[in-house]
């Protein structure tokens, strides 16, 4: 599924280099949950960057799929992030004009779906995340709980093989945190990989595989055996 080699992401500012990534690599098997920590600026969120196509490596190698998207340009990695990966952010980067249906048609969109099948898809992915009664609703007229459930649901309607959820609970309390996570992890048990980034070790128990991160190195790799399942 995703398959990284000695993977550099180096920052310039004027004289000044940052290195963010120091030579990672990773192996990512179809259907895992696998969820990366470690403290504020080991290079979590800019790996997750790399692995949604987002940010650019500076060198190494970048397999997918089984296909070497390491020196694709910009517009093929944004066609391949429309078509293989859903999002799943922090600050769940809903539009507030639009209802929350409207929010989960808007990658179809740019996929170029036709209106009828865009609807007929939100509806039901918002059904898979008990929102099918809230679609006329705004984003400033749900609870944040519901707005990450409609961000959920925006990332799983065009079908993503892949799942990347950078900090997807950090602005939400426990009780929220537990219905995001089952979520996410019956989206897994249905077969979709899931990467997620979080600082939060309660959170990393709901996935089956944990990476820690330091200084921009893997320094611990190891299967999740205080597993928390629904």
């Amino acid at each position: 599924m995703i398959k990284i080699e000695n993977v550099k992401k180096v920052y310039t500012t004027g004289d000044i280099q940052l290195t963010a990534l120091k030579g990672i690599s990773l192996d990512i098997k179809p259907g895992e949950f696998v969820s990366i920590m470690g403290p504020s600026g080991c290079g979590k969120s800019t790996l997750m960057n790399v692995l949604g196509c987002l940010d650019k490596m500076t060198s190494g190698r970048y397999i997918l799929n089984g296909k070497d998207i390491s020196g694709l340009v910009d517009n093929e990695l944004a066609e391949i992030r429309c078509r293989e990966i859903g999002f799943v952010f922090q600050s769940f980067n809903l539009l507030p004009r639009m209802t929350i249906l409207e929010n989960v048609e808007l990658p179809m969109v740019y996929a170029g779906l036709s209106k009828k099948e865009r609807r007929e898809r939100a509806l039901a992915a918002l059904n898979k995340v008990d929102l099918g009664d809230r679609i006329k609703h705004r984003p400033n007229e749900i609870s944040g709980g519901q707005k990450q459930r409609v961000a959920i649901a925006r990332a799983i309607v065009n079908n993503p093989s892949i799942i990347l959820a950078d900090e997807p609970t950090g602005n939400l309390d426990t009780k929220v945190t537990k219905e995001i996570m089952r979520i996410i992890q019956q989206l897994n048990n249905d077969g979709t990989t899931v990467v997620l980034v979080t600082h939060e070790a309660d959170v990393a128990q709901y996935s089956k595989r944990l990476i820690r991160m330091l200084d921009g190195e893997i320094i611990n790799d190891s299967e999740v055996t205080d597993r928390i399942i629904f």
